[in-house]
């Protein structure tokens, strides 16, 4: 005894490679844009050095990006959906080969987290404020009596002190 379904679903797929054969030779995929990342150098605020940077040897006030460790980083930051932060680090510290505990990796995503929140809620306020000048600016139009200041470009009209 035959399952109808599975029946139909071969019967299916054998009409389908009848009509397009699976031939890959000629399959092209489309190329993707390939974005560089180029890193910036950051100001040194404290004596302790973040994870990705180093101290730039001709500056001592400012960090210079170390850009392998960096990417590592941004991959580390998706493997904690998956894995703990002790494995995570781990992983980050034999693949770099500078060591980061769990509590620091810990700490550096719970800090850019809390930096990107905070950039999104002012940059929602920036939009309001935006917003209500606009609507202030409209108002200001309508009303009865608008007027502006023209420009003093005849100075001949003014008294002089002489």
């Amino acid at each position: 005894m035959v399952c109808l379904y599975c029946h139909l679903k071969t019967v299916k797929m054998l009409t389908f490679r009848k009509e397009r054969p699976l031939n890959y030779a000629y399959w092209m995929l489309p190329k993707v844009p390939l974005k560089v990342k180029l890193w910036q150098r950051i100001p040194r605020v404290s004596q302790y050095i973040p994870f990705g940077y180093e101290v730039d040897p001709e500056d001592n006030e400012w960090l210079k990006p170390i850009p392998k460790e960096l990417e590592l980083l941004e991959l580390a930051r998706k493997h904690v959906k998956q894995y703990t932060l002790r494995q995570v680090a781990a992983w980050l510290t034999t693949q770099s080969g500078k060591s980061i505990t769990h509590d620091g990796l810990k700490k550096r995503l719970d800090v850019e987290r809390k930096r990107k929140r905070l950039t999104t809620i002012k940059r929602q306020y920036a939009q309001r404020l935006q917003k209500a000048l606009h609507q202030i600016e409209i108002l200001e139009k309508e009303r009865t009596g608008y007027f502006i200041y023209e420009e003093d470009s005849d100075t001949e009209d003014q008294p002089s002190a002489s």
